[in-house]
């Protein structure tokens, strides 16, 4: 038995990973299934590098990993960035202050660090999902921590109740969708990062480091940030638990979530050979 689809790239959170932060032990046995018969198996989420590398890590997997929506290309192995899509920072201030003009709870991402300008139960919520303590900034605000800084701002975010994400992404939208790429990948978190970047170049970039194409790519997805690599992919399919604008582009609107495997079901369904 070969891999039909040599490469399959997935997002974490609402995908591979369950609702309660576990990994099904079904899905890890598929992933090793696929990966002994020549599978290559990656990773493409939102989170920060500091959060995905020890996870990427323990799951024994090697070669790319990519994150902030596919702003930061990393070595798993090394944590070497081989593809940086950073913020300028002056359009990284600009992004905070376009938020602060709303008393949004903001976040802004460096590398391996990032700042909140609000300490609340949101944030200690957020803390437990991501495993990476913020840094808390309430002496200022946080356009003009960036503007004196020598940050690299790899992506801004608010973090907001569910009732607030529509209404705050289509603001976002209108004031900043032309200068960047804008985005929400989960009920609480509208992201903002550098618009020539996203999960689309993230798989471009992991299909070339494995030597295939992005037609004989998987990628699989559950919110809206995972549109472009589902798009570009040669088959998006979008878990049971995605988005309805995910399920209307995707090729392929699975039956079963991320919480029933979906990840495991989709390699042994659609990824081997039969």
């Amino acid at each position: 038995m070969k891999p039909k689809y040599p490469l399959i790239v997935t997002d974490f959170d609402g995908t591979l990973l369950r609702d309660d932060h576990t990994i099904a032990q079904e899905t890890l046995d598929a992933i090793k299934r696929y990966k002994s018969v020549g599978g290559n198996f990656a990773i493409c989420t939102g989170r920060t590098l500091s959060s995905i590398l020890p996870i990427a890590r323990g799951l024994g997997l090697k070669g790319l990993v990519a994150c902030f929506q596919g702003s930061i290309v990393a070595d798993i192995e090394s944590g070497e960035i081989v593809e940086d899509g950073f913020i300028e920072r002056s359009g990284a201030a600009k992004i905070c202050r376009v938020m602060e003009e709303k008393n949004l709870h903001i976040h802004a991402y460096d590398t391996y660090d990032y700042y909140s300008n609000m300490d609340d139960e949101l944030l200690k919520r957020y803390e437990e999902i991501v495993g990476v303590k913020a840094k808390v900034e309430t002496n200022q605000p946080l356009s003009a921590l960036i503007e004196g800084s020598q940050m690299k701002i790899r992506k801004v975010l608010a973090l907001l109740p569910p009732d607030e994400k529509t209404s705050v992404y289509e603001y976002l939208s209108s004031k900043l969708g032309e200068e960047y790429y804008v985005t929400y990948s989960s009920v609480f978190l509208v992201e903002i990062t550098n618009r020539n970047y996203s999960k689309a170049t993230a798989l471009e970039r992991i299909a070339a480091y494995y030597g295939t194409t992005v037609e004989q790519t998987i990628a699989v997805g559950d919110s809206l940030n995972d549109l472009p690599m589902i798009e570009r992919a040669g088959l998006g399919v979008a878990v049971k638990n995605a988005d309805s604008l995910l399920h209307a582009s995707a090729d392929l609107s699975l039956a079963y979530s991320n919480n029933e495997n979906a990840i495991g079901r989709i390699i042994d369904e659609y990824a081997l050979q039969k």
